[in-house]
């Protein structure tokens, strides 16, 4: 095989990752750089870190025992995959100096930063739309 053989290969590869990656942003709708599952984060530097990386970041305080955080599991896992707003997931039992933090007396509790900065506080379970409309409200 000659060099420009080869290098129409790996020209051909390029071209066909770089529409792959873009199909799945402009396909899931998500902004490049936004995870599309949820992030577990476990610690308060992670927290910080990860709330301060993303423009609107949606944090639900859970625990493994909760019936009603159970519930809301799929909603947030949709919210992760079609909006562009980061979900970061955070257990109370593992994280109880960030639920103090947060004043979080009650799961699920439901918290939107915007640029780093707690925007809106939903307690209870509430429906995909709710959680949508609050993201984009931060998002324009």
């Amino acid at each position: 095989m000659s060099d420009e053989e080869l290098e129409s290969i790996r020209q051909q590869k390029r071209d066909e990752l770089a529409a792959k990656i873009e199909g799945e942003a402009s396909e899931g709708g998500k902004s490049p750089g936004v995870p599309s599952e949820p992030v577990y984060v476990n610690g308060a530097e992670a927290f910080e870190d990860t709330v301060s990386k993303y423009d609107v970041v949606l944090v639900d305080f859970y625990a493994d025992w909760c019936g009603p955080c159970k519930m809301l599991e799929p909603t947030v896992e949709r919210l992760a995959a079609e909006t562009d707003a980061a979900i970061v997931k955070v257990d109370i039992d593992q994280n109880q100096q960030l639920a103090m933090q947060y004043q979080v007396r009650g799961v699920p509790t439901v918290m939107l930063f915007s640029d780093g900065q707690p925007a809106e506080r939903l307690v209870g379970v509430r429906g995909y739309d709710d959680y949508e409309r609050l993201i984009d409200s931060l998002l324009a």
